[in-house]
């Protein structure tokens, strides 16, 4: 798919302003595909945050490391280098300097990643990390809870969802192009239960900012959803 509504002379009255954009939502939602969109179109930067966890509990798993401890995890962490860098396959993640782009989206990672990020002392240091990602502006972050605590002062923040069904279609249709043996049923089983746990975990759980705009995607092609953001992004931007 070729997303270039965006014209050189578009993009220049874009960036007029580097704003930052916080996008959060469920799993499946299209989070990363549509915030990844809207930041090439508008020449800013791209933050998976749910990427970082993920590394952290890539690497978590491989030490054989209790996902309950979150002191253990932590000592880990302070141990641990995690680079996001963009590429023309997109976004790479880096642990230690090996690429782990494509190991952080197994079976074993998803199912467990809540978990290690429910840990508040976790989610204290990848904040920070996040932060600074984002202090010069010009940044599109999605993740759960980006609008209420990473970036609480951004410009635009969307917080995008879509049915579990439709959710779990997606993530189907995702594990199938990567090779990840799924089924549908055990997708919406998984994709319910991590809703749950991360809406109802202590630190910085996954809910709506009171201003931010809900975008349902259920019914709206990647482009649609796109466009949507940024028609409100160029709103912003002026």
């Amino acid at each position: 798919m070729q997303y270039d509504t965006i014209s050189t002379e578009s993009r220049d009255y874009f960036m007029v302003k580097k704003i930052q954009i916080a996008i959060d939502g469920p799993a499946g939602a299209g989070k990363s595909t549509i915030a990844k969109i809207v930041a090439e179109a508008l020449g800013f930067t791209y933050i998976d945050t749910g990427a970082m966890y993920r590394a952290v509990t890539y690497k978590a798993l491989n030490e054989n490391i209790q996902l309950h401890d979150a002191g253990a995890i932590e000592a880990m962490l302070q141990e641990t280098t995690i680079a996001l860098k963009p590429s023309e396959q997109g976004q790479l993640v880096f642990v230690d300097g090996i690429d782990v782009s494509q190991a952080i989206r197994s079976n074993e990672v998803t199912s467990n990643v809540s978990e290690v990020a429910a840990h508040a002392n976790i989610r204290e240091i990848l904040v920070a990390m996040q932060q600074k990602l984002a202090a010069d502006g010009g940044v599109v972050m999605d993740g759960r809870d980006i609008a209420t605590h990473v970036l609480k002062t951004a410009e635009l923040k969307i917080f995008m969802s879509a049915t579990v069904e439709e959710r779990a279609r997606r993530r189907f249709l995702d594990n199938e192009r990567r090779g990840i043996e799924s089924t549908i049923e055990s997708l919406q089983q998984e994709i319910a239960l991590r809703d749950k746990l991360d809406s109802e975990r202590e630190a910085s759980p996954l809910i709506q900012a009171e201003d931010a705009l809900f975008l349902d995607t259920t019914k709206l092609s990647i482009d649609e959803a796109a466009t949507t953001i940024l028609n409100l992004a160029k709103e912003k931007m002026v």
